[in-house]
């Protein structure tokens, strides 16, 4: 039986146990690198650099994580901070996907992917992440509110509208599709 977050960090903390550490980031890596992309419009490489910083910092303010949360929810808290500091040095966010990621497979899966991937591009940074939080990762509105550091109601009109323009867009690519 694999140690549980909570036996890891207690590890890394008391003795700078970098292999405990290492196993954290190979357990939350994915979800971390997961909501990155969405955040940077399938921006990969992006995603990648933002998802280390995210785990430098998480090592480096391991102290300051309260065990009454997830650990999940506090490594995406810090990937959301990581991304906002990114956009404010970067300035405006891109428009288009990656090439990678514009690229459509075959199946109507890859298909409505690509669709839905393109259609979160219009959406604006907070709204883009609360529908890839609550939906993309299952995490609670509550939890969303901590991870965004917003009030619960903020978060809640963050969805509702990123769902409505994600319905608008995804009804006009749906009429095209049908012509």
């Amino acid at each position: 039986m694999s140690p549980s977050d909570a036996e890891l960090i207690t590890r890394v903390l008391a003795h700078d146990d970098r292999h405990a550490f290492s196993t954290l980031v190979r357990r939350h890596q994915s979800a971390v690198r997961g909501l990155l992309r969405r955040l940077t419009c399938g921006n990969e490489s992006q995603a990648d650099d933002l998802a280390q910083e995210t785990f430098w910092r998480a090592y480096r303010g391991l102290r300051g994580y309260r065990s009454g949360a997830r650990l999940s929810t506090w490594l995406h808290r810090i990937a959301y901070n990581v991304f906002l500091s990114s956009l404010r040095r970067r300035g405006p966010e891109p428009t288009e996907l990656d090439e990678a990621a514009a690229a459509p497979s075959g199946s109507n899966h890859a298909m409505l992917r690509h669709d839905l991937a393109h259609a979160l591009v219009d959406l604006a940074p907070a709204e883009r992440a609360a529908i890839s939080l609550a939906f993309g990762r299952d995490h609670t509105h509550h939890e969303v509110a901590a991870i965004l550091d917003c009030p619960l109601g903020t978060v809640k009109t963050h969805i509702a509208r990123g769902k409505e323009k994600l319905r608008k867009r995804l009804r006009a690519w749906e009429s095209r599709a049908a012509t």
